[in-house]
Order: C-alpha cells, then sequence, then structure tokens
C-alpha cells in the first residue's frame, strides 16, 4: 500500500502545472506569448514591473490569471471569467442606440478625458484594480456615451489591455508551440504552419506502435509532434547527416514524461544503412553544402535556443513591444531525449523496416538523401517530405519505372 501511495505522489497529473514544468503564457489575447519554466524564482515582466509565476503552480492549464494588489505590492491572481448572457429585448436596446450614434462629431484633441495620471497613480497607491481604474476612465470620459457600440467595446479593450492585463496559462503542445514559433520566428522552423504539420502527421500515417523515422531539421518541431502523436507507444528516431545531430531543443517544451522521451532516439544515417555505401568524403561535402546554404539565409543559420536564466535574475527577458513571441526557459532540468539508439533496436528496424518516414528538410538535396532513406522502410510504408521545392521531385520520380509504386505523399511548403 505504502508503495502504490507513493508511486501516486510521483506521478503528474498533465492537466495541472507543476514545480519546473514548461508553460506558455498568453498574455492579453494573443498580444504576446512568452514560453517559461515555472519554478518560485521565475518571473514574468509586464509593463516596468515583475511578478512571480509562483501562483500559478498547482493550477489546471486553461486558468486566467490578473493583476491584483495586496500587501506585498501587485502579484497575478487567478479569477474565473464571467458570462454575461443578452436576451432578445436587450439586443433591440442595443441596436437602437447603435442608430441613434455616431462619431462624425468626436474631435481627438485629448480634451475628452478629466482623469490624469496622477489621479491614476493615486488610485494604484490606495489599492484599487485594473477593472477599477477602467471604469473610472470610462465615467470621466466626456466622449463615451456619445460614441457606438463598436466604438465603446473598442475603447473598452484598449484600457483594459494597459490596465488590466490578463494572461491566460496554455498548455504547450504541438500546435501551440508551433503558433507561437511561426508568429514572432517562422525561419527557425522552417516557415512550418500547424496545418502543414497536421498533414505531414496524416500522411505519414503515425499511429500508436509505429516506428517512425525522421529528418527533422526545424528545430525538434516535428520529432516533438511525433512524439506526442505516439504517447509513449513505438519510437521516433531521428537521423541525420554527418556526426553532428540535428538541434531538437524545442522538444524541452513539450513536457514529456521519462517514458515518452525513452521513446525519442537518435541514429546517424551511416548507422541505419543496409549497405555503408556512404563515404566519409561525401558526408562532409553533403556537410559543406548544408553549411553554405545555411550562410546564405541567415535566419536559417540560427539555432532553435531558448534563453537560460537564472533565478537570480528577475527579468525574463529585455522589454519588447506588444506581438512579440518572448522564448524563456526558467532554471528547471527537464527530462532530456533524444538519446543514441540501442544497437539492438538498429538492427530490428534493419531486419523489419520502420513504418513510415517524415523529412522536414527545407534546405537540404532531398533526392540523394531518399535514395539512401528508402531502403529503410518497411513494405508500403507511407511518407511525407516539407520541402521549398517537390515538384522536380515529383518529376524525377515519375521519370523512374521502377519508382512509380512507391509516389511520395508530398506536402508543399
Amino acid at each position: 500500500m505504502s508503495q502504490n501511495k507513493s508511486q501516486a505522489v510521483i506521478i503528474q497529473n498533465p492537466r495541472v502545472t507543476w514545480e519546473g514544468c514548461s508553460v506558455l503564457l498568453d498574455i492579453n489575447d494573443g498580444d504576446r506569448l512568452v514560453f517559461a519554466r515555472l519554478s518560485a524564482a521565475s518571473t514574468l515582466k509586464i509593463g516596468n514591473k515583475n511578478f512571480s509565476l509562483q501562483p500559478l503552480i498547482g493550477c489546471p492549464f486553461g486558468s486566467s490569471f490578473q493583476i491584483e494588489i495586496g500587501d506585498k505590492g501587485p502579484f497575478l491572481s487567478r479569477f474565473v471569467a464571467s458570462i454575461e448572457g443578452n436576451n432578445a429585448q436587450e439586443k433591440e436596446d442595443f441596436e437602437s442606440q447603435e442608430i441613434s450614434k455616431d462619431n462624425r462629431a468626436l474631435v481627438d484633441n485629448n480634451k475628452a478625458q478629466s482623469l490624469t495620471g496622477e489621479d491614476i497613480d493615486a488610485m494604484r497607491r490606495q489599492g484599487a484594480t485594473g477593472d477599477e481604474i477602467v471604469d473610472a476612465l470610462i465615467k470621466n470620459s466626456a466622449t463615451f456615451e456619445k460614441k457606438t457600440l463598436f466604438s465603446q467595446e473598442k475603447y473598452k479593450l484598449k484600457k483594459q489591455k494597459k490596465y488590466a492585463p490578463k494572461v491566460l496559462l496554455r498548455r504547450p503542445v504541438a500546435r501551440s508551440i508551433c503558433e507561437a514559433y511561426f508568429k514572432k520566428y517562422p525561419a527557425r522552423i522552417g516557415f512550418l504552419r500547424v496545418d502543414t504539420l497536421s498533414l505531414l502527421l496524416s500522411m505519414a500515417n503515425v499511429s500508436a506502435n509505429s516506428d517512425v523515422l525522421v529528418v527533422d531539421m526545424v528545430g525538434g518541431l516535428l520529432t516533438g509532434a511525433v512524439a506526442e502523436r505516439l504517447g509513449g507507444t513505438g519510437y521516433v528516431c531521428g537521423t541525420y547527416l554527418g556526426g553532428t545531430p540535428y538541434p531538437m531543443d524545442i522538444v524541452r517544451i513539450f513536457n514529456f514524461s521519462d517514458e515518452v522521451c525513452n521513446r525519442i532516439v537518435r541514429a546517424a544515417l551511416t548507422e541505419l544503412s543496409l549497405t555503408p555505401t556512404v563515404t566519409l568524403e561525401q558526408i562532409h561535402q553533403q556537410e559543406n553544402e548544408l553549411n553554405m546554404e545555411c550562410l546564405s539565409n541567415p535566419q536559417m543559420s540560427s539555432s532553435v535556443s531558448i534563453e537560460e536564466i537564472s533565478p537570480s535574475e528577475k527579468e525574463i527577458s529585455v522589454p519588447v513591444p506588444e506581438n512579440v513571441v518572448s522564448l524563456v526557459n526558467k532554471m528547471g532540468k527537464s527530462t532530456k531525449a533524444g538519446n543514441k539508439a540501442s544497437q539492438q533496436a538498429i538492427e530490428l528496424w534493419k531486419e523489419n523496416g520502420f513504418s513510415s518516414l517524415i523529412i522536414a528538410a527545407p534546405e537540404l538535396d532531398i533526392w540523394s538523401l531518399l535514395q539512401d532513406i528508402w531502403p529503410l522502410l518497411s513494405n508500403s510504408a507511407p511518407f511525407a517530405i516539407y520541402h521549398q521545392y517537390l515538384q522536380k521531385y515529383a518529376m524525377d520520380l515519375l521519370s523512374r519505372h521502377g519508382m512509380l509504386h512507391r509516389l511520395p505523399r508530398v506536402t508543399p511548403a
């Protein structure tokens, strides 16, 4: 009984945050996105103040937080948004009010607001919340009642983002991570959209107990998405040319358990090849070509990395404007994924082959790579390719009669 209880304590609820887990913080409905690792010392900078992320530990994903004033200063407090329903009579009243209002007589001369900045600072010192400040701004506006309903809502939203910002605690999954990177750093994931990522997984028939071979040159986003769909069953093997594996830093953001991380392995293409036809000179030549391509494209040469910040530092990142994605990783050890594949697993894959293949290498010569990887797949194994130029590869396949029965399912970049 005691052993069962201890095991139950160790198992983490994936729907609730814990100390050391990665989270995606959505500030003001997507105006700013921040990746952070929760700990007692981690902080989030909103405006010109730092807020501790400790209140977020133990809260379910999807919770909303707002700034409140306490004895020790402002802090993030969890709240439940109220849902206000409008009946048909209220809608008719709104429509009648809308007809009698327009903004033609309004003049933007900064004289409509009687509440000064000193008054707002005095309200904050007295412990007024952000919503109370917004209400005071509305009451002291001489033109608010004259505006249309659309303009009123727009005014409220603008003031709410400034004086009463909201923080949404989102779970880092393949979709949210892809959207966050695509918003600010699209080149680091090869401009891979979330719909294209889902097509890759579907076309490659990634399902439970599959052994998926991936060529991931998009920072580990593809590897993490495949491992997430496998759910701790099967294996995802990342292969690479040469002796240096491709970076997969994004995998750390997924909060994978030890069981899932052990299913993410790496193996060089020369180790998986049935016949060692690739020489060292060819490997060095392919690496040099890839390096030249990365140098020609500075955005692709920057590796996907997460800024490491010690707990003693108070700021998560330098002040950035709105609509900026800040990628931050607080101190906290995450389970390492991407260990070298065991020799037993490699021999098993050589004998039975991989069940599917996904290639996401926008800057790599796919044709020469495919000729080495195709023999590693099992019979009738599906594969999907994400690349900038796919038409010429498809035409080459059509011209080769011996490969017509294994035409690839291609996804346009």
